[in-house]
């Protein structure tokens, strides 16, 4: 990477390198285990112009998101998210909502049982036929400007365009941002949800890092990159989703409210406006690293049985970085039938159905979804049947009886 993708600067600074991994989505079958991965360097760097924090564009989404193992609707805290901002939604009446990379439709059934027209983006097909089947309508492809155009040409401006964890996912952030304004009514709404970069470094929330994840954004960076697509931030809302989000909310036209202003201002305060906050980040990376496999190693000495728990994107980061593999976690399990029978990327990890952990009854299950904690505590409670114990390996590491 030699210039910012947002702003063109050459001025880009290391913020912390966590080697070469395969693409954090793609999960192997068993007849890939005896080929090779392809792997790519994941090093995270900052502009120190415009402060939006990137990867190089070394994979494209075509590359993951044409076929993909994401099932939004898979997370049940995840869908009442959903539907608590649907419900949420002033709408008048032949109003018109458009969800861009709506997955399998766990926003948008909470529209269609409003009774509200809607409109559904998502490039995977696999993923966008599973909201057809829910009764959303979906069109497979990746929004451009020009997609933006043809869609409000044929079914008018949108009232409200949705887009939740999409943003740090295309390379081309200012073609993507002209596809929103190009989607959304001259007084209409967008709605973004991403990750906060601010609570990433507190939080030492590195494994979210992986190369679907493109940039990283503050609320500094976020207001840049919306006005160059022709979009004002006029407010924003902090949000506990995925570790720590920020609902970026978006007009034609308009002005910042104070939450915009107060938020800058904590950022600021964190250093992330400059280099300070970007200084110890790696440092802090390496240690979560160590007592994680320190964990694993004395388990593993002890006689200590331990199984996953989720096969996520980011845990495939964490598996990685740390270079753990079977003789350490001999498996782990996901709720989503799509992976089960195959293996994690780089650590071929095998997944297996979740009943698998009552069955063998593991003294220790490491949760790799630890953003998800409150719903995983109750829905593992029935662990402490045998004496079994949770462990969340970020922020820090914690074994939860």
């Amino acid at each position: 990477m030699t210039t910012c993708r947002l702003c063109g600067s050459a001025d880009l600074a290391g913020v912390v390198d966590l080697g070469a991994t395969p693409p954090c989505e793609l999960f192997l079958t068993a007849e890939q285990l005896d080929q090779p991965e392809q792997t790519y360097p994941l090093h995270l760097r900052v502009c120190t112009s415009c402060w939006l924090a990137q990867l190089p564009p070394l994979i494209t989404p075509e590359d993951t998101f044409t076929e993909y193992a994401y099932f939004s609707s898979y997370s049940t805290s995840w869908v009442e998210h959903a539907r608590v901002f649907v419900a949420g939604l002033t709408l008048k009446p032949g109003a018109f909502v458009v969800e861009v990379a709506s997955n399998d439709g766990y926003l948008l059934q909470h529209v269609v049982e409003r009774g509200v027209r809607c409109l559904g983006i998502e490039p995977s097909a696999n993923v966008g036929r599973a909201a057809v089947e829910r009764g959303v309508p979906t069109v497979t492809e990746f929004l451009t400007p020009e997609l933006g155009r043809r869609i409000r040409q044929e079914h008018g401006p949108a009232d409200v365009v949705v887009a939740n964890n999409v943003y740090a996912h295309i390379p081309d952030v200012v073609g993507f941002t002209e596809g929103l304004r190009a989607l959304v009514a001259d007084d209409g709404l967008v709605s973004i949800e991403v990750q906060h970069l601010l609570t990433l470094m507190e939080l030492n929330q590195y494994d979210t890092i992986y190369h679907e994840h493109f940039q990283y954004y503050t609320v500094a960076s976020a207001q840049r990159a919306l006005a160059s697509g022709g979009l004002t931030l006029v407010d924003v809302e902090l949000l506990p989703t995925h570790g720590g989000s920020i609902r970026l909310l978006a007009r034609p036209r308009g002005e910042p409210s104070h939450r915009v202003t107060d938020v800058l201002a904590l950022e600021k305060a964190a250093g992330l406006h400059d280099l300070s906050g970007y200084a110890d980040f790696a440092a802090r990376v390496a240690k979560v690293r160590r007592d994680l496999l320190r964990f694993l190693i004395d388990a593993a000495e002890e006689g200590r049985t331990v199984a996953g728990y989720g096969a996520p994107g980011k845990g495939n980061t964490l598996l990685n970085h740390c270079g753990i593999r079977t003789d350490l976690l001999p498996y782990t399990v996901d709720r989503n039938p799509y992976k089960h029978g195959r293996f994690t990327p780089g650590t071929r990890i095998p997944i297996l159905p979740p009943e698998t952990i009552a069955r063998d009854r593991p003294d220790y299950v490491l949760v790799l979804p630890w953003n998800l904690r409150s719903e995983l505590v109750e829905q593992l409670s029935f662990v402490r049947e045998w004496g079994g114990r949770l462990v969340f390996p970020i922020p820090r590491l914690v074994v939860v009886s």
